[in-house]
């Protein structure tokens, strides 16, 4: 079986072009589109006669699950639990919306199913669960683990969502990721790589401020480090993230305080305008306002990511102002930074070269591959390929596999 959705390109747009701005949605069209839900599951097989359906039915199927029981590693070919990803939600974090809930998170996983498929050409199911205790969240897909080949968590708080990665990683023997983590890192990356080059500047010199310590945020600021960018200043809610805060310093096992020993090397203190001084690069990954008069601290020819949806933290015309490259999460807007350009590509690579962990250095080698696709046609309103640009998920999940091959 499979799961059938369609998501058309434009077929009259260059290949690796910049999509036309989207145009005004109404609720009707909105609504009517999710009406019964946007997946449906379809047979691989004919089941038009009474052979057909002895072969895929009883008696022929009795035949493969005896099969399956004598050697469990048949049901990797002989059904599609292998390719199977399940969106796994607890409705916690969803879009701008917040805690939501199970139930109503559901049409956004159903979304993320249908990407799946579009774009990775993977069978993906949703799996929304009535609990936010992570130990029952583990436990459930402990149980259901001969029914998937692998996890992507979506729309998870923070920092619950750390503790449910790490704890799924170590619980089940198949990829697993957090989306809102690791694919908008992936695809910040990529966006940067092309940014820094068309500002003639050195990706492991940039001076990167991240505005927000969630699930984004702290993502961001970790592949950035692992990619040798040494100098990056992260906020939140409080200011300037540093070894000397004091609730920093009070909670050193948890995830700021980790990345406070590994980043700002320089020992910023203070607010937005502290951070912001002499600064290459703003990534925004919150609801918080960037104030113009900030902006006119940092340096020449900055570079302005701002990615809160569906209001960035500062206008692309204010932004441009003072930035030569600057990108937000929409699409109505150029550079748009999106994580489909990542996540089907990831977990399709992951698959395909038999995988049991997403590591830093497949997430390193998706961004790579993203960014090598805009590199011939690079510019300051085209720093990565378009989401519907056929070649992504393709040039993703050869780069990740090649990166678990490298690693054997």
């Amino acid at each position: 079986m499979s799961i059938e959705t369609t998501i058309p390109a434009d077929p009259t747009a260059p290949e690796g072009a910049a999509e036309a701005p989207v145009a005004a949605l109404s609720d009707e069209e909105i609504f009517a589109s999710h009406q019964g839900g946007k997946l449906s599951i379809s047979s691989t097989v004919p089941l038009a006669s009474k052979r057909d359906l002895s072969i895929a039915y009883t008696p022929g199927v009795a035949q493969v699950s005896r099969a399956i029981a004598a050697n469990p590693e048949l049901a990797k070919t002989l059904t599609w639990a292998q390719r199977l990803v399940v969106v796994v939600s607890d409705g916690t974090a969803v879009l701008g919306l917040g805690n939501i809930g199970a139930s109503a998170s559901l049409p956004v996983m159903e979304g993320k199913s249908a990407l799946f498929k579009a774009f990775g050409d993977l069978d993906s199911i949703p799996l929304v669960l009535n609990t936010t205790d992570v130990d029952e969240i583990v436990e459930t897909l402990v149980r259901l683990r001969p029914s998937f080949g692998a996890v992507n968590l979506e729309d998870v708080s923070a920092p619950r969502c750390f503790e449910l990665e790490e704890k799924l990683i170590d619980a089940l023997d198949c990829p697993v990721m957090h989306d809102d983590q690791h694919g908008t890192a992936v695809v910040v990356l990529a966006a940067l790589t092309g940014a820094a080059k068309v500002t003639s500047r050195e990706l492991t010199g940039l001076r990167v401020v991240v505005s927000g310590a969630g699930a984004a945020g702290i993502a961001v600021a970790e592949i950035l480090l692992t990619a040798g960018i040494d100098d990056v200043v992260l906020l939140d809610s409080r200011g300037v993230i540093n070894r000397d805060r004091a609730d920093i310093a009070a909670d050193p096992a948890s995830k700021k305080a980790q990345l406070a020993a590994r980043s700002n090397p320089r020992g910023v203190a203070g607010g937005p305008g502290e951070a912001l001084l002499g600064a290459d690069v703003f990534i925004g990954v919150s609801s918080s306002r960037l104030d113009e008069e900030h902006l006119k601290l940092m340096n020449h020819s900055a570079i302005v990511f701002a990615l809160s949806n569906p209001d960035p933290e500062v206008l692309p015309e204010v932004a441009s102002k003072y930035a030569a490259v600057v990108a937000t999460g929409r699409s109505d807007f150029p550079n748009q930074i999106n994580n489909v350009l990542a996540f089907p590509g990831i977990f399709r690579g992951a698959l395909d070269a038999g995988a049991r962990r997403i590591t830093p250095a497949m997430k390193l080698a998706a961004a790579r591959a993203i960014a090598d696709l805009a590199e011939d046609d690079l510019s300051a309103d085209y720093i990565v390929p378009s989401p519907l640009d056929p070649r992504v998920a393709p040039a993703v999940s050869a780069a990740v596999a090649a990166a678990v091959v490298e690693a054997e």
